[in-house]
């Protein structure tokens, strides 16, 4: 019996199983290193803040966990279908000598793909109680960076 084959873009070639499941390793490392590529940004002087990612009909919702943080001191950017959320939150100056530590703080970036491009024209931006709204409407035509204001 003859082994299986797999055709690409080329030829055909011989289909082996060890070869396959190299480039499966390879592919998932890759996905791996890119979803947590923002560890960079936690640590001792940063952290990645906690989210939420809503999708409707026709609109991806998207809350972001930033107490204490200033609208003034958060940046938003879209482009296509990536929203980062960067900024800071500044630490408290104390005068007295802190015991225990565990609220983060230092620079944050919270980053998504999205499954389609987003109407960038159309996000809207908003702050309540810690928590930055994020209405995002989905759009299928070309789009380009652009930074959403904060209301």
């Amino acid at each position: 019996m003859a082994a299986p084959t797999r055709q690409n873009d080329t030829a055909i070639t011989r289909w082996t199983p060890a070869a396959e499941l190299d480039r499966i390793s390879q592919e998932l490392s890759r996905l791996w290193d890119e979803q947590w590529s923002l560890s960079a940004t936690a640590g001792r002087d940063g952290f990645i803040p906690l989210a939420d990612l809503e999708e409707t009909d026709d609109t991806y919702v998207l809350d972001v966990e930033l107490p204490g943080v200033k609208k003034k001191e958060i940046n938003v950017e879209t482009d296509g279908r990536r929203i980062v959320v960067s900024g800071e939150r500044k630490d408290d100056k104390r005068s007295g000598r802190l015991r225990r530590r565990t609220r983060s703080w230092g620079e944050f970036r919270y980053e998504v793909i999205l499954p389609e491009e987003v109407d960038e024209e159309h996000v809207e931006a908003t702050m309540s109680d810690g928590v930055l709204h994020l209405r995002v409407p989905k759009h299928t035509a070309g789009t380009q960076r652009r930074r959403i204001e904060i209301k």
